[in-house]
């Protein structure tokens, strides 16, 4: 068990491998050359991500790594490289998104003073959603909010850009409340409104007609549960996936509910979709208020729900940002320039 104390905003792990300081390099020398192999990565190539996101240089010689340049980027890339190897020693596997994590973790301390959230999460007693397939962690300080706010309030709003995991995030929760007997079924839904273009009328029976819309949260599905297990749930109505529409009229009772894409969803059909919240029941409702796909004049109920409901106790509010986009390097570039682009 590794033991972590907190000193000038930078976490120092008693058992942690020696770093040495000069004027221009720091050396950290690892005791496991197993670890220190996929700390380094096939070909070196965590070391390069690292070398490249915190404009740093880091030279392998032996079981010792030397970081060059300026003062403040040093000590982001030794808490990045002393965090992934803390995460080796304690079994785990790491995985590109967990590097790309770690260099965010430290970036976030550096930039703003050190709160308890930020210890917990660096110091490697990181949230863990578990499910079948794989356990899931938060990559990010909103992340790591958002998923507590998912288990510790009934109502919970995840607003933010394309690839922040918002509905992978709340799925996964979901599973993680369903197999531990704390709801009985899973119950995901969206408006039924296409991005930007009039498919007509669709072919087949009702799941067929609205499986185009679903597949989303049919992908995010399948990554926790095996798909045997998956196709048997949705058989016996413990997993339903169903549009927007089809909510009126019922109670919701003892389920985790899930509405994705949000934004699309009209006054009306917010104000109808939060009141079918029952006894023992949870809902995550996420959405990206910057693709509105709905017609020109009609405001969405994502926007005015979050208007109302700020500020009411028990709801929980996380606003993910282009920080906290994990899907791929160019998505959170392509964010960031649309964002800049609002603001002209």
């Amino acid at each position: 068990m590794r033991k972590t104390y907190w000193k000038h905003d930078l976490a120092i792990d008693l058992t942690a491998p020696d770093v040495s300081r000069t004027d221009l390099d720091t050396s950290i020398t690892f005791g496991n050359n197993r670890l220190l192999i996929d700390l380094c990565g096939a070909l070196d190539s965590n070391l390069t991500k690292i070398e490249t996101a915190i404009a740093v240089q880091i030279n392998r010689r032996g079981n010792v790594l030397v970081i060059s340049g300026d003062s403040d980027s040093r000590k982001h890339a030794e808490a990045t490289l002393r965090a992934l190897y803390g995460r080796l020693e304690d079994g785990r596997d790491m995985e590109p998104a967990d590097v790309d994590a770690a260099i965010r973790m430290p970036a976030e301390i550096f930039e703003e003073p050190l709160t308890g959230d930020q210890i917990e999460m660096f110091s490697g007693d990181r949230l863990e959603i578990r499910t079948r397939k794989k356990v899931v962690e938060p990559r990010t300080k909103a992340q790591n909010n958002y998923v507590r706010a998912l288990f510790d309030h009934e109502l919970v709003f995840g607003l933010g850009p394309a690839g922040t995991g918002k509905t992978y995030l709340a799925m996964a929760v979901a599973v993680a409340h369903f197999l531990e007997g704390r709801v009985d079924k899973i119950i995901l839904s969206r408006p039924a409104v296409e991005a930007g273009e009039r498919l007509g009328f669709l072919p087949g029976d009702l799941k067929e007609k609205v499986d185009p819309y679903m597949q989303p949260l049919y992908d995010a599905l399948n990554d926790f549960l095996p798909a045997k297990q998956v196709t048997k749930l949705i058989e016996d109505k413990h997993i339903e996936i169903a549009p927007l529409a089809f909510m009126r009229g019922r109670t919701l009772s003892r389920a985790f509910i899930i509405l994705d894409e949000a934004q699309n969803a009209t006054t009306m059909q917010m104000k109808m979709f939060l009141t079918r919240l029952g006894e023992g029941s949870r809902m995550a409702i996420t959405g990206d208020t910057s693709q509105i796909d709905l017609p020109r004049g009609v405001k969405s109920g994502l926007v005015e729900a979050s208007e109302i409901l700020a500020g009411i106790e028990g709801i929980g509010f996380t606003t993910f940002t282009a920080v906290d986009v994990i899907r791929h390097p160019m998505v959170a570039k392509v964010v960031r320039a649309y964002e800049a682009a609002a603001k002209k």
